[in-house]
């Protein structure tokens, strides 16, 4: 399924849903019917709760998924990512918190070539790996010229204080609906993405309504670190903002570089 042009301007402004992709409201159909993390508007509910939504719960290949190590096998290829931009606005979209980035970050697999339009974050991690979820997790949603969506997600867990973090946090904005100029801080690849590139690779869905299939994610196999201090101040603004994994249902998770 092709995701369309009209598509991915509604997803990159919401958190993935992302832009606006994944990624200013998340609210993702012309009718703005709301979903969150939990009660009657909740992920075992989303795909109830529009027809547009209904990949929610009909969908194969949803995300995320539990990595099982074990089970992992060879021929992911090899994945380039160029992220050399700046952030321009941290957004608060009720979803997530997600910081709008200018041009300048690519994204390269086997499938073609993505530029960077926005990264967000989920407290706990959605993705699982081998049973266990990390403190957060990041995602850099990257579309090409005719919509189509690649994600690369990063594994945060608790340690040292992030620096790049250190740059954006004091600036997160707190309610709903607002946004913060952030004066395009300018960011690295080795400010975004852990120092080995190993990745696990499969093909999946965004992991918010409408839950839209066909995208390719690419999973850093190390994860980066954040401070106790910097996982709690996200929490206090946004926590359990994360969809629970999904079944496999026979897709190949693939190991690359």
């Amino acid at each position: 399924m092709k995701i369309t042009k009209h598509l991915v301007g509604v997803l990159l402004g919401s958190t993935l849903t992302f832009l606006a992709a994944c990624h200013s409201t998340s609210d993702s159909t012309k009718e703005h019917v709301e979903w969150g993390y939990s009660g009657s508007i909740g992920p075992e509910h989303w795909g109830e709760l529009s027809p547009d939504y209904r990949l929610a719960s009909e969908g194969k290949s949803q995300s995320p998924i539990d990595i099982d190590t074990s089970a992992v096998t060879a021929g992911g290829g090899d994945v380039s990512v160029q992220c050399t931009a700046s952030v321009d606005e941290l957004v608060n979209n009720g979803h997530s918190i997600q910081a709008n980035v200018s041009s300048g970050g690519t994204l390269t697999t086997p499938t073609g070539t993505y530029r960077l339009k926005q990264f967000h974050f989920h407290s706990p991690s959605e993705h699982t790996i081998d049973g266990e979820h990390a403190a957060m997790e990041m995602h850099m949603v990257h579309a090409d010229d005719d919509g189509n969506l690649a994600v690369v997600a990063v594994m945060i867990r608790e340690g040292s204080e992030n620096p790049f973090f250190a740059k954006l946090w004091p600036h997160i904005p707190a309610i709903r609906g607002a946004n913060q100029d952030v004066a395009g801080t300018p960011f690295g690849p080795g400010d975004l993405l852990p120092a080995g590139r190993q990745t696990w690779r499969y093909s999946g869905s965004l992991t918010t309504p409408p839950c839209s299939e066909n995208v390719d994610w690419t999973m850093m196999q190390t994860p980066v670190e954040a401070s106790a201090a910097q996982v709690a101040k996200f929490r206090e603004i946004m926590f359990h903002n994360n969809r629970p994994t999904q079944p496999l249902n026979g897709r190949a998770v693939q190991a690359g570089n």
